[in-house]
């Protein structure tokens, strides 16, 4: 992310610069406006990934990532205003290659890397006996119970998960499911059972 950031700067750098010049922006002033848009861009993209492993929850992170999307879609019509100003549509549409990867790894950057950093271990099959057959391998059962979950839960996910879950029974008198918790925080379902059995206990 933080790569693809850095290239679609320097690249969108010269087209705004071109734009502004273009426009009867001062020279001096001119190389200044790419840079407060990209590396807003870049900073909230660097914010949004660290509440992310933090276990912040998608919810709370809204307006910063409006605000990055914001910031993205004047990358994008900064960079192909210049081009479509003078007819050259090929070289609009080149031009906004990076500004729509920009786009789309804002998107989906901070839950993806939310998951990677929050592994699930498949929990260990049990052996059932069943009269006198041999023994059958069944899968224990999700949620387990936590005197069964042996997998580590990640300490800020867990204190995410109790807030969430202890404002949710406040607000509405009754205990937080687990399928809510998958849309609060932005997890999978088996994460979300696991962190369910633990606030909940």
């Amino acid at each position: 992310m933080a790569v693809i950031a850095v290239l679609a700067f320097v690249f969108s750098f010269g087209n705004v610069w071109s734009l502004a010049l273009r426009l009867g922006i001062p020279r001096p002033i001119a190389p200044l406006i790419a840079p407060m848009v990209d590396l807003s861009v870049i900073g909230l993209l660097v914010g949004l990934r660290h509440l992310s492993l933090r276990g912040v929850p998608s919810s709370e992170l809204r307006s910063a990532t409006r605000l990055m999307h914001l910031s993205g879609l004047l990358t994008l019509g900064l960079n192909i205003a210049e081009p479509l100003l003078a007819g050259r549509y090929g070289r609009a549409t080149l031009d906004a290659v990076a500004p729509v990867l920009l786009l789309g790894w804002s998107a989906v950057g901070p839950g993806l890397l939310r998951h990677m950093h929050t592994p699930f271990p498949a929990a260990a099959p049990t052996p059932v006996v069943t009269g006198d057959r041999e023994p059958a391998v069944v899968p224990n059962p999700v949620p387990p119970t936590l005197a069964e979950n042996s997998s580590p839960v990640p300490e800020p996910l867990l204190v995410a998960a109790r807030r969430i879950a202890t404002a949710h029974e406040t607000e509405h008198g009754t205990p937080i499911t687990p399928d809510r918790l998958t849309m609060r925080l932005g997890i999978a379902p088996a994460l979300a059972a696991t962190l369910h059995a633990h606030v909940t206990s």
